[in-house]
């Protein structure tokens, strides 16, 4: 054995003897009564995957796969030859082999709905590289976000300096431009690197009629048969995703709904500017608390943006050019728009075909204090992007949940940004195996038997309760600096975990803070009353007491209530930017009452 796999190994034992000399009472009391003279055997661990961890369906051979994994460690004598110790029962508890949602699962949502049945991940402005005024862009974001599970990318299309080509900008901000075609041949090379369901293209077009034409060319040519092109004409429904596997779609206005939509009054515009409070923690505002209303927005503006509709300024050359290009019209499978008229308007469910209608973050926020239901009806056939609102120049981001809990399919985020609420989005496509399509729960699909429709603000009653406890933690020693949180003694850590979901089910609660402990050990206990398990997402952050400083980021993780797995599990933590740490985990009990 080297010196290096030597160090590497007392590390490990070292580490290990610590954690299961200070495991819970709880979990020795488990592993003695699972156990036989200080042996689990396969026979108990079996049990025990049943009756704590109720894996109904587990059987023997699972069990002996979870011994098989834990063998790799058998040089450190934590093994005995009839079975498990505690230590290596405690090895499995806080490993890999055992995370709160199943890796056998995979896609198990039904994929042959239409796409308006799925909430889709989705990004915003997808080629930035940081803020939304003077960052670069880039295809470098696109594979990124495509390779993390997103399947709708953003473009903004404009002509270049020299008017003969098309570059993806920002619009009037000091952003750098790219090539379309490099981002293009970027979404071809990975468009199907983490999920094979199809990639949703939507195009915020500025260009002239011939170089419509180009971008027709260039998408042609680059996606070949990969490209799903109806027609020109709208959609009747919309294709399933299975239907869809490994196919590019293309969405945006058709070219004279564009200008017409060009030519709507725009808004008065107001000076006023939100600013972060001085307080704001580093890794992000709290997530905005939907029981507290719907601020008023009435004198927020908006940058440039296809949804809004309210460009300053249409360029001379493009209100000249009436003439529609038919190739690149042909190419447009999800036609998009608003159409005259005001909210109720654009909310009109068509039943001879199917669109896509965007709001700002402002505008949906506004728009469901009148037209809750209506919303609701109208994504149950139709699909509804919501964007962040203009003034986001840090390319943060909102609370998400506003506009799941209405079925808008495309919360459009930017995935550049960090925080709270994108970690939301994060835990949100977490489900069904990461595709990047998660199925709507049924009374987001269709009316009630009375023809009612979901109103997320109505006082349900409580259909299950989710019991969590937060055993400890682990792994901050090996992940972080030494002086990372404290220059002259170990972190004092808590765990603050809740839920965000419909407003009667949104919660955030605190353990204690435990002084000078780098194995923090809070076992405590929360209940969650949910009325909506199907929207709810479990949030847990683990945070560092600073008396006289704000208090340190330790870790996040956000999960999908409805994919949990019920038992004792690890949960790994990420970093602020979403990034798994290497070794911080949380042990955690999930039951359902």
């Amino acid at each position: 054995m080297s010196k290096q796999t030597y160090r590497v190994c007392f590390c490990f034992r070292r580490r290990f003897k610590l954690a299961a000399a200070e495991a819970p009472d709880e979990i020795k009391k488990l592993f003695e009564h699972y156990s036989e003279n200080g042996v689990m055997t396969v026979d108990h661990l079996h049990s025990f995957l049943i009756e704590v961890q109720q894996e109904d369906k587990a059987t023997k051979e699972d069990a002996q796969a979870i011994m098989d994994q834990l063998n790799e460690f058998k040089h450190l004598n934590i093994f005995h030859r009839r079975g498990l110790n505690l230590e290596a029962f405690f090895k499995y508890l806080f490993g890999d082999i055992n995370p709160p949602l199943s890796p056998s699962l995979g896609v198990h949502h039904d994929m042959t709905a239409p796409l308006s049945h799925y909430f889709i991940y989705t990004g915003h402005n997808s080629y930035l590289t940081g803020n939304q005024l003077s960052s670069d862009c880039s295809d470098a974001p696109i594979t990124r976000a495509l390779q993390r599970g997103v399947r709708v990318i953003e473009l903004d299309i404009w002509p270049n300096s020299t008017k003969d080509n098309v570059d993806v900008l920002h619009g009037r901000t000091l952003t750098t431009p790219v090539e379309l075609i490099k981002c293009l041949r970027s979404i071809k090379e990975h468009a199907f690197s983490a999920s094979e369901y199809p990639v949703v293209i939507t195009l915020e077009d500025h260009l002239t009629a011939d170089l419509q034409a180009k971008v027709a060319e260039m998408v042609t040519q680059t996606f070949g048969d990969m490209l799903f092109s109806p027609g020109s004409e709208c959609l009747k429904e919309f294709p399933s995703p299975e239907s869809l596997k490994k196919r590019i779609i293309i969405s945006t206005k058709p070219p004279k709904e564009y200008l017409e939509a060009k030519e709507v009054k725009r808004k008065e515009s107001d000076s006023q500017k939100e600013k972060d409070s001085a307080d704001e923690e580093a890794w992000g505002k709290e997530v905005p608390d939907l029981k507290a209303g719907i601020a008023d927005e009435d004198k927020k503006n908006d940058l440039d943006e296809e949804g809004n509709e309210d460009e300053e300024g249409l360029d001379e050359d493009l209100k000249s050019q009436q003439i529609e290009e038919p190739e690149y019209k042909r190419l447009i499978a999800i036609h998009a728009g608003k159409g005259k008229g005001g909210l109720q308007d654009w909310l009109r469910v068509d039943p001879d075909k199917v669109r896509r209608l965007s709001l700002s973050e402002q505008e949906l926020e506004k728009a469901v204090v009148t037209h809750g239901k209506d919303i609701v009806r109208f994504t149950c056939r139709n699909l509804l992007r919501v964007y962040p609102k203009g003034i986001r120049f840090d390319s943060s981001n909102y609370n998400p949940l506003i506009g799941w809990m209405h079925g808008a399919q495309m919360v459009a985020f930017n995935m550049q940004g960090y925080g709270r609420s994108l970690w939301l989005m994060h835990g949100m496509f977490r489900a069904n195996g990461g595709c990047g399509y998660v199925k709507k729960p049924d009374f987001l699909l269709k009316a009630g038997p009375h023809d009612e429709i979901f109103d997320p603000k109505a006082m349900l009653p409580v259909k299950t309760t989710l019991k969590v406890i937060v055993y400890m933690g682990e792994g901050w020693y090996f992940d972080f600096r030494h002086t990372h949180f404290d220059a002259y003694s170990p972190p004092d850590f808590y765990a603050r975990v809740g839920i965000a979901g419909v407003p009667a089910d949104s919660v955030m609660e605190k353990t204690k803070t435990l002084e000078d402990d780098w194995i923090p050990t809070w076992n405590t206990e929360f209940h969650f009353p949910l009325r909506v398990p199907e929207l709810a997402l479990l949030r847990i952050e683990v945070h560092e007491y600073d008396m006289s400083e704000k208090d340190d980021f330790g870790g996040q993780m956000c999960l999908p209530v409805s994919e949990l797995r019920r038992g004792i599990r690890a949960v790994p933590l990420h970093s602020h930017k979403g990034e798994k740490y290497k070794s911080v985990k949380l042990l955690m009990r999930f039951e359902f009452v």
